[in-house]
């Protein structure tokens, strides 16, 4: 019974190296800087999305360029209360822009009229952090129209 466990823990000692050599033999690749960017956008239309439900527009001012933010202020419709979702389709970088495709949902109330529209925009952010510059196609913050 003795030479059982020998055989087994000499044959474990055997197979490890193996093992450990097998598992580290691949590499990680680092973030490509347009992945980050995209991660950037991602992230930039999620903070906008929930500051704009949030009627946040401190949150949405520091996150817009001035004229982007001028814009947008003067697109945004009151409402009671929102739901808005959001899902990037396409990321597209040009120069120093990034045009991020969303494809959005959503359903506002307004006094007694509930409104569900959906449609597709494109952020257009720049800068260093972005900043949206502008809202392209379908824009969600102009409703409830």
């Amino acid at each position: 019974m003795y030479r059982g466990g020998f055989i087994a823990y000499f044959s474990l000692l055997l197979i490890m190296p193996l093992l450990v050599g097998a598992c580290g033999g691949k590499e990680i690749k680092p973030v490509s800087a347009e992945a980050k960017l995209a991660q950037e956008a991602f992230a930039l239309s999620e903070t906008l999305r929930k500051a704009y439900l949030d009627n946040d527009s401190s949150t949405l001012e520091r996150n817009c360029t001035k004229d982007g933010y001028k814009e947008l202020a003067g697109d945004i419709k009151p409402f009671d209360r929102a739901e808005l979702t959001f899902t990037p389709t396409w990321v597209e970088i040009k120069d120093s822009s990034v045009y991020l495709t969303i494809s959005w949902q959503g359903t506002w109330s307004a006094m007694t009229r509930v409104t569900e529209e959906r449609g597709q925009a494109i952020f257009v952010m720049e800068g260093m952090p972005l900043k949206l510059a502008r809202v392209q196609r379908a824009n969600p913050f102009r409703e409830p129209e």
